[in-house]
C-alpha cells in the first residue's frame, strides 16, 4: 500500500455522529490490467499499479481490434482480467458498529477480499451486491479492499459489456441493529384525494444481545413539508435474528409523480432503541398509480396514455460502460424532445443512479433481467451461471429497484430460447414470475417473447404466465393473440422504426405501446469488422439526433414539428416472416441540402410533421402544400435541385406553427464550437459535450467534411473523451484527436476542483480554428 493514499483516506473519513454513514469509494484505487495471483494480500507490492477513480471501464481504454476475442458482439474491444486495490482506515470510535461494502456493478465474475479474507464471488456484472466486512476489518488501523474482475471468457455477450468496477462503490456503516439491505419497501395506492403509503421492511440484530427497537417514519413532500408520520410498536429482536415491520400512512391531497411533473417525496426511516439511533435511511419515492388494462392499454394516475418507449443498452459511447450521469441526462433529454416517455433496460438491470435520473426526469421504465436462461447465445454468457444465480440476481435487483416510481414493469428475459422447449420454458418462467410477485406484488411481469407463434407460446400456456404479454417485432401476431383471448394485456417489447409498427399501437387501444429498437446507437452487435457498433438508434453513439428520428418526433411529440430531409433511395418493402408488419429500410435520409452532385437533377424530399399542412419552399418559391395524412406518413416532394435554401413551414389552424430549413454548403472553411452546458460543476459525473462542426464561410455545416480535428484545452479542466458517432471509426476515445464524421466530432470536458475559465480550441489542417470557453464552477470534485 502507498502511505500517501492511506493518509488521504484517513483525512476523508466522515464524523461518526450519524446513525448511518455512507462513504463513497470513488478515489484512492490502484489498478492493474492483468492477473496478479496473490494481489488480495495487504502486503502485496503494488507500487507500479495505476492510481485511478471509479467508476472505471478499462476495456474502453483499449483499441478496437478484429483479433480481440470479444468479436463483433463486444465491439472488438479487449477483454481479460483486472485487479483493483483500495486502502482505507475506519475511525477507532466506530468499533462495535457494522461495516459493509456495496458495489453497484463489477464486470464481471468479480471476487472481493478485505484484508486477505475472501468475501465472495459474483458472476453477473450488471447486478448490485454487497458484503459484511465487520468481522474482518480493524478500527483505527489500515485495511485493504481488493477486487478481481474477470471477463476473459469470450465471447460472453451480444453487446458491449465493459470491464472492471464500472459503477459506484461505497462503505455503509450502521449500528449493530440495522435495516436489512434494500429491505424498506414503499408502495402507494390512490383513492379520491387520498394516497395510502405502505412502508414495510426488515430489521436485523447483529449484536450479541436481544434488542427492543422501533421504527419512526416521516414522509416529506417535494416542497419539504411533512405530510405524514408513523411509528411501529416495539420490535423485540433476538441476537442474530430479524423482525419485519409494516405501517401505512395516509396522505391527503398528495402531490403525484407524473411524466410532466415527476415530483418525489422522501421517506425518512429511523431505527431507534430508547433515545439511541441505530440506523436510518432516506428513501425517495413517488406517489403514483400505474396499471395495465386488457381493453385500454396503460394508465398512469387515472390517465390513459400510450407507451412511447425505446430500448437502451448500457454503454455511453466514448465512455464505455462507465457513463457519467450528465451524459445520460443529455441523452435522455434529447429522447424526451423527440416524444419518448419510456425506456427498456435492454437486456440487463441498470445502474441505480440511472433509475434515480429516470425518477427525476419523468420516464417510465421496464427493468429487464436476462438475455438468456439455461440455453445460451454465446459460449461464455450467463447461461453458465443461470441455475445457481438467477433467483439470487433477480431478488437483489427487485428489492433494490422497487421503490423507484419510474419502474412500471419487470421483464424476465429477452428472446429466451428455453421457451422453444415448452415445458422447460414454463418451469423457469413460473419460478421467476413467482419470485417477482413475492418481492413486489405491485408491478406486473412481462417478457420479450421469442417467435411465439413458432414456439407455441400463445397456445401452450407460457404467454399466459405473464401479467403483460410482450412480444418482439411481431405486432400483428400480438394483436391476433389478444383477439384470441381479449383478457390479455399486451405491449410491444421491441419494435422497428417503421410507420406500420407505430400504427399497430396507435390504432389499437388494447395495445399499451411499444419500445423501439433502439433509442441510441451502441457499441457491439456489429455486422462485422470494420463496424464496431450498431446503428439502430434515434440518436447516434455521440448523442446527436439522427435525421430519421424526426419522423418519430412528428408521431410522438405534443409540440408542433416540421423537419425536412433528403432521401437518396425510395422506401422499399423487404420480404419478412409471417406475423411481422412490413419492413421498410429507412436509412437513407440526410439532413442537408448539399448532395454530392450539385448539377441540376431531381431530389426526393420528405417532410416529417404533425401540423395540419406543410408548405415547401426552394429559394423562396413555393413548391406546394400538402395536408396531414391520416396515417401520418411523410409528405413527399420531387424537387429539381438548385443550390440555396430549402424550407418547410408547418401550419395548424391556419397559422404558422413550425419551420425548418436546409442550406447548401460551400467548401469547408472553419470549425465552429458549441457546448451543451456551462457553467460546469466539478465531479466525475459532470461533463460538457463540445461539438466541433466544420462549416463554410457563412457557417453552413459541410456534411461530407472528414478532417482530423485536434482539441486543446487550457484552464481548470480536462478532456474526458472524444468521439464522432461513426460506427466504422475505430479511433481511440482517449486523447485529443478525432476525425469529423458527417462534418462533426465531439470532445467531452470535465472540470477540475478549482473554479475558473476553461478554454477549448479545435484545429484541423486547412481550416480556421474554433474557440469557446466554459466556466468551471467552484466545488469539490
Amino acid at each position: 500500500m502507498k502511505p500517501i493514499l492511506l493518509l488521504l483516506l484517513i483525512s476523508l473519513a466522515p464524523p461518526c455522529s450519524a446513525a448511518r454513514e455512507i462513504i463513497p469509494l470513488d478515489s484512492g484505487w490502484l489498478f492493474l490490467g492483468r492477473d496478479a495471483p496473490g494481489a488480495e494480500a495487504p502486503d502485496y507490492a503494488d507500487h507500479d499499479w495505476r492510481p485511478l477513480t471509479v467508476p472505471h471501464d478499462w476495456s474502453i481504454e483499449g483499441a478496437h481490434d478484429p483479433k480481440h476475442p470479444t468479436g463483433p458482439g463486444g465491439g472488438f474491444l479487449p477483454a481479460g482480467i483486472g485487479w483493483y486495490r483500495r486502502p482505507f482506515t475506519l475511525p477507532a470510535a466506530w468499533a462495535g458498529r457494522r461495516v459493509s461494502v456495496e458495489f453497484d456493478g463489477v464486470m464481471a465474475h468479480s471476487d472481493v477480499w478485505v484484508n486477505g479474507v475472501h468475501l465472495g464471488q459474483r458472476p453477473n456484472g450488471y447486478v448490485s451486491f454487497g458484503y459484511d466486512l465487520t468481522g474482518h476489518v480493524r478500527f483505527g488501523a489500515p485495511n485493504l479492499l481488493a477486487v478481481r474482475a474477470d471477463n476473459s471468457g469470450q465471447p460472453a455477450s451480444r453487446w458491449y459489456t465493459g470491464a472492471g468496477i464500472y459503477r459506484r462503490a461505497r462503505l455503509v456503516v450502521t449500528g449493530p441493529v440495522h435495516f436489512e439491505k434494500w429491505s424498506p419497501f414503499l408502495s402507494t395506492r390512490l383513492a379520491g384525494n387520498r394516497a395510502a403509503v405502505n412502508i414495510e421492511g426488515t430489521v436485523l440484530n447483529r449484536s450479541a444481545r436481544a434488542a427492543s427497537v422501533s421504527v419512526e417514519i416521516t414522509l416529506v413532500a417535494p416542497d419539504g413539508t411533512v405530510v405524514g408520520t408513523a411509528g411501529t410498536r416495539p420490535l423485540n429482536v433476538a441476537p442474530g435474528a430479524g423482525a419485519d415491520f409494516r405501517e401505512e400512512v395516509t396522505v391527503t391531497d398528495p402531490v403525484l409523480w407524473d411524466l410532466d411533473r415527476p415530483l418525489l417525496h422522501e421517506a425518512r426511516l429511523t431505527l431507534r432503541s430508547g433515545d439511541e439511533e441505530s440506523d436510518g435511511e432516506r428513501i425517495p419515492f413517488g406517489i403514483r398509480e400505474a396499471r395495465f388494462d386488457s381493453d385500454t392499454g396503460f394508465w398512469l394516475n387515472g390517465k390513459n396514455l400510450k407507451i412511447k418507449g425505446v430500448c437502451l443498452h448500457h454503454d455511453g459511447g466514448a465512455f464505455g460502460a462507465a457513463v457519467p450521469l450528465s451524459v445520460w441526462e443529455e441523452r435522455l433529454g434529447r429522447l424526451r424532445k423527440l416524444g419518448v416517455n419510456a425506456l427498456r433496460t435492454a437486456h440487463n438491470p441498470p445502474a441505480p443512479d440511472f433509475l434515480d435520473l429516470c425518477d427525476r426526469m419523468g420516464f417510465l421504465v421496464m427493468v429487464e433481467m436476462f438475455d438468456c436462461w439455461t440455453i445460451g447465445k454465446n459460449t461464455h454468457d450467463y447461461h453458465r451461471d443461470f441455475e445457481r444465480w438467477a433467483h439470487i440476481d433477480a431478488r437483489d435487483t427487485v428489492v433494490r429497484d422497487r421503490n423507484h416510481p419510474s419502474v412500471i414493469l419487470w421483464s424476465a428475459g429477452n428472446e429466451i430460447r428455453d421457451t422453444v422447449k415448452a415445458e422447460l420454458g414454463k418451469k423457469v418462467l413460473a419460478g421467476l414470475v413467482d419470485l417477482f410477485h413475492r418481492l413486489d406484488p405491485t408491478r406486473p411481469v412481462t417478457q420479450g417473447l421469442f417467435r411465439p407463434n413458432v414456439s407455441g407460446d400463445y397456445t401452450n400456456g407460457l404467454a399466459d404466465l405473464l401479467d403483460v404479454i410482450g412480444t418482439n417485432y411481431r405486432d400483428l401476431e400480438l394483436l391476433e393473440a389478444w383477439k384470441a383471448k381479449p383478457g390479455r394485456k399486451i405491449v410491444g417489447t421491441e419494435q422497428r422504426h417503421e410507420l406500420a409498427t407505430w400504427l399497430a399501437a396507435r390504432d389499437h387501444p388494447q395495445h399499451a405501446g411499444q419500445f423501439l429498437w433502439s433509442g441510441i446507437d451502441y457499441l457491439g452487435e456489429s455486422l462485422g469488422w470494420p463496424m464496431i457498433g450498431a446503428g439502430f438508434g434515434l440518436l447516434d453513439r455521440a448523442g446527436a439526433i439522427k435525421p430519421m428520428a424526426y419522423e418519430r418526433m412528428a408521431w410522438w411529440s405534443d409540440q408542433p414539428v416540421v423537419h425536412v430531409v433528403r432521401r437518396t433511395l425510395p422506401p422499399k418493402a423487404v420480404p419478412d416472416d409471417p406475423g411481422f408488419v412490413p419492413l421498410t429500410h429507412r436509412q437513407s435520409q440526410f439532413a442537408d441540402w448539399t448532395p454530392a452532385d450539385l448539377n441540376p437533377h431531381e431530389e426526393t424530399v420528405e417532410a416529417y410533421s404533425n401540423c395540419d399542412e406543410v408548405e415547401l419552399y426552394l429559394n423562396g418559391k413555393s413548391l406546394g402544400k400538402k395536408g396531414r395524412p391520416a396515417d401520418d406518413a411523410p409528405r413527399v416532394w420531387k424537387v429539381p435541385f438548385e443550390p440555396g435554401t430549402l424550407a418547410a413551414i408547418g401550419r395548424s389552424g391556419g397559422r404558422d406553427a413550425a419551420r425548418h430549413e436546409l442550406r447548401t454548403a460551400g467548401r469547408p472553411e472553419k470549425i465552429v464550437l458549441t457546448v451543451d452546458r456551462t457553467p460546469l460543476a466539478p465531479g466525475w459525473d459532470q461533463v460538457a459535450r463540445v461539438t466541433a462542426t466544420v462549416t463554410d464561410r457563412a457557417g453552413v455545416p459541410v456534411p461530407d467534411a472528414s478532417h482530423p480535428v485536434t482539441f486543446t484545452l487550457t484552464g481548470p479542466g480536462a478532456i474526458a473523451a472524444v468521439d464522432n458517432g461513426d460506427n466504422r471509426s475505430a479511433e481511440s476515445y482517449r486523447g485529443s484527436v478525432r476525425r469529423a464524421y458527417g462534418g462533426k466530432c465531439y470532445a467531452w470536458v470535465r472540470a477540475l476542483s478549482a473554479p475558473g475559465t476553461i478554454t477549448v480550441k479545435a484545429s484541423a489542417p486547412g481550416l480556421e480554428g474554433g474557440t469557446l470557453t466554459i466556466e468551471a464552477a467552484a466545488g469539490r470534485p
